[in-house]
């Protein structure tokens, strides 16, 4: 991880202090910003390869922030979002973010989110991704469980996340995606196809160890052994 630079963005100097020295002891290059305003110019200066950004800032909105970076940015971003702030986090996350981490966390959980981020925003040429014993050919759009064929309806399949794996992606997120921006509150519509997707690819549908449910929030396709690990 040495000399990936990550742009921290919190007004609590303790806070900042904590996760400037975690993410340095990790290998990080750390960059601080403690307002909005600051955090905009330090990325423009000099864009982040990650950004780690609280959503209550003295000047305005990280979600405003996130936003903003998303016009010309496309670093992963990481939210912190203390509790209770389940509107502002899922607007963050439509606006462009990449995953979050709610106050108050352990270090090694956000250096884990980042590392997956970042390993997301890898390029990759390899038309195939893995996820535990799921196996999806993107061209093909063919899926297989324990090497055994799948058989997907078009919606099912792009319910599986496949080209997100291991990113939160919100409800309205989803449904734009699937279905277009007039079925932006339908969350019903997810959770039927949702239901018929995982009796197909989740060894126990009741259990679901691959397409995960963040209550209130979205879905995330993960392998079940990062998972658990």
């Amino acid at each position: 991880m040495s000399g990936i630079r990550v742009l921290v963005v919190d007004d609590e100097p303790q806070i900042l202090r904590a996760l400037q020295m975690k993410l340095r002891g990790a290998g990080y290059a750390v960059e601080t910003a403690a307002t909005a305003r600051e955090a905009l110019m330090k990325a423009g200066m000099r864009p982040p390869e990650a950004i780690v950004l609280d959503l209550l800032l003295p000047d305005g909105r990280g979600t405003d922030v996130c936003r903003e970076l998303r016009r010309w940015n496309t670093a992963p971003i990481l939210v912190l979002s203390a509790v209770g702030e389940e509107k502002e986090k899922i607007e963050a996350l439509d606006a462009g973010a990449d995953d979050y981490v709610t106050k108050p966390f352990s270090g090694d959980e956000l250096l884990a989110r980042l590392r997956a981020a970042l390993r997301r925003a890898a390029p990759s040429t390899n038309p195939v991704v893995e996820v535990g014993e799921v196996r999806i050919d993107l061209e093909k759009r063919a899926v297989t469980m324990a090497g055994a064929p799948v058989s997907l309806t078009p919606i099912e399949y792009d319910l599986l996340l496949a080209e997100n794996r291991g990113k939160l992606l919100t409800h309205p997120m989803i449904l734009r995606a699937i279905w277009g921006p007039a079925y932006q509150e339908e969350s019903n519509y997810l959770h039927v196809h949702v239901s018929h997707l995982r009796r197909k690819i989740e060894p126990d549908p009741t259990r679901p160890r691959y397409l995960l449910n963040q209550a209130g929030v979205g879905y995330r396709l993960v392998d079940p052994a990062e998972n658990e690990a």
